[in-house]
């Protein structure tokens, strides 16, 4: 299959991933214990810096969190890319629809109910988001499944998973809720190389997957009889698109938490730096890694030395996005 490169969709793509390096630089010298530029990129190179401490700080816990954040947002940013393609909505994706309502309940379960720790969290999350994607999938499968009964079968079910976590904060003591509510608000402080790596080897594989299954994308998009006529069987192209979308978004939950907006924020931005040329598909992986790259350094650094979780500043700045998606559906009288 060949894949069609767009020059301005290459052209963003390499300047988003231009903006995620260089918020990545700063977040590697930056901190409570600052350090020279020099240091970091001798401690890169394979030196030790001018002390084995800076190697530590560096590469122990700097860098994955550094490379967590391109990671994780590459990861949601093509997820909901795919996503919104798929049910031909802007206002679609994984956090939306339920995935990340999953993830978090079924952590919420872990940490209130079982004690659990951040290895048997994280994969409760990863097992909570996918039996959610398949849930939605099977309550909205009739005859097919069409946008629209995806999206509303997924906030119905975002609607019932946020009240159980509710309830079971409710029901905890306050450190156990702290520690629940920490890892709701999503965020990449403390993330070590294995959590990182599950996410770059996810976005590694099923980047190329998605790709591969573009030209089934573009022929969904048409509908499924104008597919059908194209020799697109549309049932197993969309199955095959959702479990892609699903799968990355539950790994990089499982990893940083349910980072709001990430998702749905960056395939718009995308869309719109491409002006539409293309299914923006890597743009998008590319712009989602840049905005989480950059919000995560703001966070860290915007009410220094406190720092926020970075998935309160996402939700902060996603929402009005959200409004303005949702005004602009308004006006012109359709969602897509």
């Amino acid at each position: 299959m060949k894949t069609r490169v767009h020059p301005r969709a290459a052209v963003v793509s390499l300047s988003a991933l231009l903006v995620a390096l260089a918020a990545t630089i700063a977040s590697l010298t930056m901190g409570d214990y600052p350090m020279p530029l020099r240091d970091v990129v001798t401690v890169l190179a394979g030196g030790d810096g001018s002390t084995r401490r800076s190697a530590y700080v560096i590469l122990e816990l700097r860098l994955p969190r550094a490379l967590g954040a391109i990671a994780v947002g590459a990861a949601f940013g093509l997820s909901g890319a795919i996503v919104q393609r798929v049910v031909r909505n802007p206002l679609a994706s994984p956090d939306i629809i339920g995935i990340n309502a999953g993830a978090g309940a079924a952590a919420v379960f872990l940490v209130v109910v079982v004690a659990a720790g951040p290895v048997a969290v994280a994969s409760g999350a990863l097992t909570g988001a996918l039996a959610t994607a398949v849930a939605i999938y099977l309550l909205s499968r009739r005859r097919g499944v069409t946008g629209y009964r995806l999206v509303l079968v997924g906030i119905g079910i975002t609607a019932m998973l946020t009240s159980v976590t509710a309830y079971l904060l409710t029901t905890a003591n306050v450190y156990t809720a702290e520690q629940a509510a920490i890892w709701l608000s999503g965020s990449l402080a403390g993330r070590s190389w294995g959590h990182v790596l599950p996410v770059l080897l996810a976005v590694a594989a099923l980047l190329p997957v998605a790709l591969r299954l573009a030209a089934s994308l573009r022929a969904l998009e048409l509908g499924d009889d104008l597919a059908l006529a194209l020799g697109t069987r549309a049932e197993p192209a969309r199955v095959g698109l959702l479990a892609t979308a699903v799968a990355l978004a539950a790994v990089a939950t499982a990893a940083a938490g349910p980072i709001a907006f990430v998702a749905l924020a960056a395939p718009q931005l995308a869309r719109r730096l491409v002006r539409e040329r293309g299914l923006a598909l890597v743009t998008s992986a590319a712009v989602g890694a840049a905005l989480l790259a950059c919000a995560d350094l703001a966070a860290r650094r915007v009410l220094a030395p406190a720092e926020l979780p970075v998935g309160v500043l996402t939700t902060v700045l996603g929402a009005p996005l959200l409004i303005w998606l949702l005004a602009r559906a308004n006006r012109i009288g359709r969602t897509g």
